[in-house]
Formats: C-alpha cells, sequence, structure tokens
C-alpha cells in the first residue's frame, strides 16, 4: 500500500511541475502537446490509483452503542 501512495505522491509532483511548464507558456506547440499529453497519462494513473483506494475504504458508524463497518461510497 504505501508504494502506491509514494507513487501517488511523486506522480501528482510530477503533473504540478508539468501545469507550471504549460502555465508559463515558454514551450513551442509540439512541447506543449508532449506536455498535454504526458499529464493527461499521469491524471489518468492517480485517478485509478484514487479508485482503487475509494472501494478499499470502509466507514465506521455507531448505530444504537454499537460499532458497524460500511462500505464508503462517494
Amino acid at each position: 500500500m504505501s508504494e502506491k501512495k509514494v507513487d501517488f505522491e511523486k506522480s501528482m509532483e510530477e503533473l504540478e511541475k508539468i501545469v507550471a511548464k504549460l502555465e508559463k507558456g515558454d514551450l513551442n506547440l509540439d512541447d506543449s502537446v508532449v506536455e498535454f499529453e504526458k499529464g493527461m497519462k499521469i491524471s489518468k494513473e492517480c485517478n485509478k490509483i484514487l479508485e482503487s483506494a475509494e472501494k478499499r475504504i470502509t466507514i465506521l458508524l455507531q448505530k444504537e452503542g454499537n460499532i458497524e463497518e460500511e462500505n464508503f461510497s462517494a
């Protein structure tokens, strides 16, 4: 699990760098498209990690003095 978290964190950092490059506006069109495509790929990978994590999350609810586990739904 920690490997995925590290991968997610590193991927988010890389995505932030790509966004900063694109926002700066110094890249030519071809380089901008390459960076955009790279960013989209990273974004899709991060989304898969988040969806996987969401499926594993459970919520502990207190009902009538008892603790019950329930699946998380967004």
